[in-house]
């Protein structure tokens, strides 16, 4: 869902200017260059959809030897996710408003280690289905930008997405682990809740959750 657009918001981002890359912004000079971003080597992680960002930091603040790229096409919530990046002062997270379908432009082949995808757009009807994160167009560039054996961290509360993604993944030679059709009856504790996910679970909606590993490496 696209978000009523907030002016105010195009000047205050300026403000995480450490952080985050707004709309307009120069991101073509990244490529292969991450270690440079970020002023040391470490695994790079690339969340597509940060929204808010709570899941983002959360996770990076629980993660100081990992570097992160959230990536999100909506500046009006980038500007949140920047501001609890400064908030909570994570050195080793970068922003950018981005279109994931130029993720081969922003990344060399085998840059990333890890990709999150959570509560992603199901785009349902069936004339939309490449649009959909995890669809065949869409693997193609993750297996592009990750290095062999890297890995997608995948969430979803559409049912029908999460089938779609099983069945895609397989049939293009992903390796499947920790598939769940309800993540929160396993209870794990290192589970980080998105701001899309408190609020479904809240209305009793189950999660599915699944790992596919880039074909082709040992992780």
């Amino acid at each position: 869902m696209r978000l009523r657009r907030k002016p105010w918001i195009d000047a205050a981002i300026l403000d995480y200017a450490d952080f985050v890359t707004p709309l307009g912004g120069d991101w073509t000079q990244f490529a292969g260059r991450w270690t440079e971003v970020f002023g040391r080597t470490a695994p790079l992680h690339v969340e597509i959809g940060v929204g808010k960002g709570t899941f983002l930091t959360e996770l990076a603040a629980r993660h100081p030897n990992v570097n992160y790229v959230g990536l999100e096409a909506q500046q009006g919530v980038l500007y949140f996710a920047a501001r609890k990046a400064a908030e909570q002062a994570l050195p080793h997270v970068r922003l950018l408003v981005f279109d994931a379908a130029q993720l081969t432009e922003l990344f060399a082949p085998g840059e990333v280690d890890r990709i999150y995808l959570n509560f992603s757009d199901p785009w349902p009807k069936k004339r939309h289905a490449k649009r959909r994160l995890t669809s065949e167009t869409f693997l193609i560039r993750y297996q592009a930008v990750l290095k062999p054996g890297g890995e997608i961290h995948f969430k979803t509360d559409n049912a029908g997405l999460f089938a779609y993604s099983l069945e895609t993944m397989t049939r293009e030679g992903w390796q499947l682990s920790r598939v769940t059709h309800d993540l929160h009856a396993l209870g794990e504790p290192d589970n980080i809740m998105t701001e899309y996910e408190r609020k479904f679970s809240a209305r009793g909606a189950k999660i599915g959750r699944l790992i596919a590993r880039y074909p082709g490496g040992d992780a």
